[in-house]
């Protein structure tokens, strides 16, 4: 039995508890990352194959078990190429570079702005060059996600580099479907809405979704950061994306108090739900995709290369966001939205994505599986949390959940604490002992988990 470790916040097949998957970020910060993790997940896992989640640990203290464990390292990733991301580049350039098993990488985008200029990533240019030569030591090519990337790495010199998309449109292998149920939109559509704070802030977002909300009474947006998730569970406004609140997730935007928001910790159920709707649109790139593998009709709003190349190569309909005037009415897009490109052009992308895989020695459970069939059974048994949705209940039993998650986060940090002083005691009186510090996080998750939401659960006995 092959056994391959998948970079990913967790397993699909791990349901977690809202609280839980709050407090350790199993959305590795954005749950549109558990999209394109479990379509990688579901199509490397053959009769054959086992295929295990690392947790998003990139430590090269782990290098030596992954040699021995697993058989190969894949790697799915988005827009990895970008400054803000240079760190956690490089922590998993030094493990890669400590492997001994192939390392497959799907899907990486380099970002930059709709004009496709690379200087704004002139000076993480060292680190991504190492990144992309630790890959090619240990695979075939590296897979990128569009034209911009392609040409990116090209300019610095490297070869095998090949364009694939994103494994997300590649979750039911080469079935697609994607078509209007309705003529039009009309008031009583059921339209999806997303966004990055940035996108609301400073592309003009923000006014569009209150235009569209004053228009659309069954208007829903869903977000994905996990400062969103915090603040419709716990009303968290700790994050700095709180300063936006022209986002529908923060407490003081009307839609969250028409509950009228969520946030999708499991892409099972929310590509279900989005069935159910008539149209989404918006500037996040996988919110449209959960909503296109449902399905549903889905424009984006590009505001950035890694965006629109994607949309380029899936020949998914797309405006620019700096384009879109802020009276714009979704219906516009809904009828000048085609998606034949989209549909007819899915089997020769997604038999180029496993041609990819094949050159990399990776089977593929549409080749050399059931297409599938066991992944969708196994988690079909599965009872996964339903969406985030905006803390409105003043009822007991809901503030009791919370207030008995929060105890329980008490109680552990106080047997940390317990512990580090039994320790601390020994070592002082010259007892040969190991001394386990709680790290530095534990103590962040303690005044994030039991600082502003219980001092907001408390204020009048309510949320």
């Amino acid at each position: 039995m092959k056994r391959i470790l998948i970079r990913s916040g967790k397993s699909p097949f791990d349901v977690v508890p809202t609280e839980e998957s709050l407090q350790r970020d199993l959305i590795a910060t954005n749950s549109g990352n558990l999209i394109f993790s479990d379509a990688t997940h579901k199509i490397l896992e053959t009769p054959d194959t086992e295929v295990h989640s690392n947790g998003m640990r990139s430590l090269v203290s782990e290098a030596d078990r992954i040699n021995q464990e697993y058989d190969a390292f894949v790697v799915p990733l988005a827009n990895a190429f970008r400054p803000s991301f240079e760190t956690a580049l490089q922590r998993l350039t030094r493990l890669i570079q400590r492997l001994k098993i192939p390392v497959v990488v799907v899907g990486v985008g380099a970002q930059t702005g709709l004009n496709y200029d690379p200087s704004r990533l002139k000076p993480i240019e060292p680190s991504v060059r190492a990144f992309v030569s630790a890959v090619l030591d240990h695979s075939a090519s590296i897979g990128v996600r569009g034209e911009f990337t392609e040409q990116y790495l090209k300019d610095m010199g490297f070869r095998d580099v090949e364009t694939i998309g994103c494994p997300s449109l590649f979750m039911y292998g080469k079935e697609l479907d994607v078509r209007k149920r309705t003529p039009a939109l009309t008031a009583e559509s059921r339209i999806a809405i997303n966004g990055s704070h940035n996108a609301v802030q400073k592309q003009g977002l923000g006014k569009l979704i209150a235009q569209t909300h004053a228009r659309y009474p069954h208007l829903r947006f869903i977000g994905q950061n996990l400062s969103d998730a915090r603040q419709l569970h716990w009303r968290d406004l700790s994050d700095p994306n709180a300063k936006v609140t022209a986002i529908p997730t923060h407490p003081d935007h009307p839609m969250y108090g028409e509950d009228k928001v969520r946030v999708y910790l499991d892409p099972i159920t929310w590509i279900d739900d989005l069935r159910a709707f008539d149209f989404s649109f918006g500037s996040r790139i996988h919110g449209n995709i959960a909503a296109l593998l449902a399905g549903t009709p889905a424009t984006v709003l590009v505001g950035d290369s890694r965006t629109l190349e994607l949309c380029r190569y899936f020949d998914i309909p797309h405006v620019p966001i700096d384009k879109v005037p802020a009276d714009l009415d979704p219906a516009r897009l809904y009828e000048e939205a085609d998606f034949g490109a989209l549909v007819s052009g899915h089997q020769e992308r997604f038999e180029r994505f496993t041609g990819f895989l094949d050159r990399n020695g990776l089977r593929n459970t549409f080749t050399h599986g059931d297409g599938g069939a066991a992944f969708e059974k196994r988690l079909g048994k599965l009872s996964f949390p339903p969406a985030v949705r905006p803390w409105l209940e003043a009822d007991l039993g809901s503030l009791a959940a919370r207030m008995a998650f929060m105890q329980r986060q008490i109680t552990e940090l106080g047997r940390d604490n317990e512990r580090l002083k039994r320790d601390l005691a020994r070592a002082k009186s010259g007892s040969r002992t190991s001394v386990n510090i709680p790290a530095p996080s534990v103590y962040r998750r303690a005044r994030r988990v039991v600082g502003a939401p219980i001092r907001r659960a408390l204020q009048s006995g309510r949320p």
